[in-house]
């Protein structure tokens, strides 16, 4: 069974790669914005995607500039937000979203839905990057999919920002 798992995980990779790497670089430019300037970055995640933050807070390479969300967070107009959500119509990040659209704040969103004008997420966000995630991946004894990996696909987008968002950096201070 883990040989499919396997095998499953590295085609949802390797279709996050294919389909997403624009709206990945993209986001990476993004957030650069807050990184190379005045102000600050914040993962605003929900559910599960917590442990996004967690990662990027506490890793070995933490992410650059990037300090706590909470909902008592004040934003500064040079701040940049990413949202991590399972769903693109979850409501509280949709309510952060929208929050931030209204007050002008740059921000990325990262959910399992496509981009569609139906994507209530899709539509607010500057940059959308879709975790590709439609259902389980394997089906279990009575026919139903199991294992969906929400946090393994945000947390390879999260590397796959941070390699361009690194990169950015890098580069800057190369000019400098």
């Amino acid at each position: 069974m883990s040989k499919i798992l396997t095998t499953q995980l590295s085609g949802l990779l390797q279709r996050i790669t294919q389909n997403e790497e624009e709206a990945i670089e993209e986001t990476a430019r993004l957030l650069a914005q807050a990184g190379i300037g005045a102000g600050n970055i914040y993962f605003a995640c929900f559910g599960e995607m917590q442990a996004v933050e967690v990662n990027a807070l506490n890793a070995v390479e933490r992410f650059t500039k990037l300090l706590p969300w909470s909902n008592d967070t004040i934003l500064e107009e040079a701040d940049r937000v990413c949202i991590f959500t399972r769903s693109a119509f979850d409501e509280d990040a949709l309510a952060l979203a929208q929050k931030l659209n209204d007050d002008f704040i740059p921000f990325a969103a990262v959910a399992s839905e496509v981009p569609t004008t139906e994507n209530p997420l899709a539509e607010l966000a500057y940059t959308y990057i879709s975790t590709r995630i439609r259902g389980g991946l394997l089906p279990n004894d009575l026919g139903e999919r199991i294992v969906v990996p929400h946090t393994i696909a945000a947390l390879f987008i999260y590397e796959a920002i941070k390699m361009a968002f690194d990169e950015m950096l890098s580069l800057d201070d190369e000019e400098l």
